[in-house]
């Protein structure tokens, strides 16, 4: 039956859900409940909230959330790259693609350097 071939999907799925789920109950009736004003009071993004949620950020914050990603995705580029390099060839088109997609990268790094936005003052 097809059914059988999703069992194991299922259980897995499931069991990932428990073991999520498990700490957070455990947590809810076993933990201490010991609240004070400065446990209650909103906190976000490393200062308190003194303005409204329509006040304007730092560009430095969206550089850096620019820089992970760019650098995020070059890992997640290399890996599967790195796993089939043995079968394109040492020196194959794979491997030439690949440095120029790093050299690419590694421009964008040096010009986000020299412009500064890796200093955080």
């Amino acid at each position: 039956m097809i059914l059988e071939n999703y069992l194991p999907i299922l259980l897995f799925i499931l069991v990932g859900l428990a073991i999520g789920a498990a700490p957070m109950m455990l947590g809810a009736v076993l933990g201490p409940r010991k609240p004070d004003p400065e446990k209650l009071s909103p906190y976000e993004c490393g200062f308190e909230a003194f303005e409204d949620a329509r006040m304007k950020f730092d560009v430095r914050y969206y550089l850096v959330a620019i820089l992970f990603i760019i650098f995020d995705l070059e890992i997640a580029f290399l890996f599967p790259w790195g796993v089939v390099l043995g079968d394109l060839g040492a020196w194959s088109a794979g491997f030439w693609a690949m440095m120029m997609f790093l050299a690419i990268l590694t421009v964008g790094f040096i010009y986000e350097w020299k412009k500064g936005a890796l200093d955080w003052e």
